[in-house]
């Protein structure tokens, strides 16, 4: 674990459970009310979504904010000099099929890790939100789609569904971002998801962006702000109305 050496509250050594590396933000006082869990992309660390972990913190200063460091070293090809970073799953002689095997192999630990972290701060499901790039959005869509009630909100940059969709996670908001000349994860299929997804039923937002290559994008964060701030979850419209005075006819009135 590595505290983030700009937050006047380092937090403790104990700020995530053993065998995870991450940068770590936590409210100034009392408990977190959010979880916010930031998952990087491929040959990075967590040190590359800083940018998002800032802002999320700024915004919302009683949550925690972590970014993790994905659990594999970037694996080298036989001969050469092992290359810097980590990863989620190898992208050596990569394809369709072996991607979608690649993946499942992942969920179970990455699911394990969600839980094991929402249960170290105390924030239930429904408060927290995953949010990755590239290898990290990949890895956080598919984890909602086979594990239920696993976070509330799912912030996806430049990522896609990679396991075949076949139904959308039960009260989960999915937010993507990408952007147009994207030419690592095409736009085109954050779009085919955010189709599929409505045809479900499920809440979605897709937030497509010009002149944006494969990046976690200022720009990006900006609308990522912005949805947390004013989508409104059909979760939360359920239990408005439910909580709403209902209006009935008056004891021997008419009606209508």
């Amino acid at each position: 674990m590595r505290p983030m050496s700009a937050a006047p509250h380092a937090p403790p050594p104990e700020a995530v459970p053993p065998g995870l590396t991450a940068l770590v933000h936590r409210p100034a006082e009392g408990p977190p009310a959010l979880l916010f869990l930031l998952f990087h992309g491929h040959g990075q660390d967590e040190e590359a979504m800083q940018p998002l972990l800032r802002a999320l913190a700024a915004e919302y200063p009683q949550a925690a904010v972590l970014s993790l460091r994905a659990p594999h070293p970037v694996d080298a090809a036989p001969g050469e000099a092992a290359p810097r970073g980590w990863q989620f799953f190898s992208r050596r002689e990569l394809d369709d099929e072996n991607r979608e095997l690649r993946v499942r192999a992942q969920l179970p630990g990455f699911i394990d890790t969600v839980r094991r972290l929402q249960q170290h701060f105390g924030v239930p499901w429904t408060h927290t939100a995953l949010a990755g790039f590239s290898q990290g959005g990949i890895v956080a869509l598919d984890a909602v789609q086979q594990e239920p009630r696993l976070a509330g909100r799912v912030l996806a940059f430049g990522a896609r569904h990679v396991l075949p969709l076949t139904h959308a996670p039960e009260d989960t908001t999915v937010h993507l971002f990408h952007g147009m000349q994207d030419t690592v994860i095409p736009y085109q299929l954050p779009v085919m998801s955010a189709r599929a997804l409505i045809g479900f039923g499920g809440d979605v937002t897709a937030d497509i962006l010009p002149d944006l290559r494969h990046e976690l994008h200022p720009q990006l964060i900006d609308k990522a702000l912005y949805q947390l701030r004013h989508f409104l979850p059909q979760r939360l419209w359920r239990e408005a109305l439910a909580d709403a005075p209902q209006d009935r006819p008056a004891p021997g009135s008419a009606g209508g």
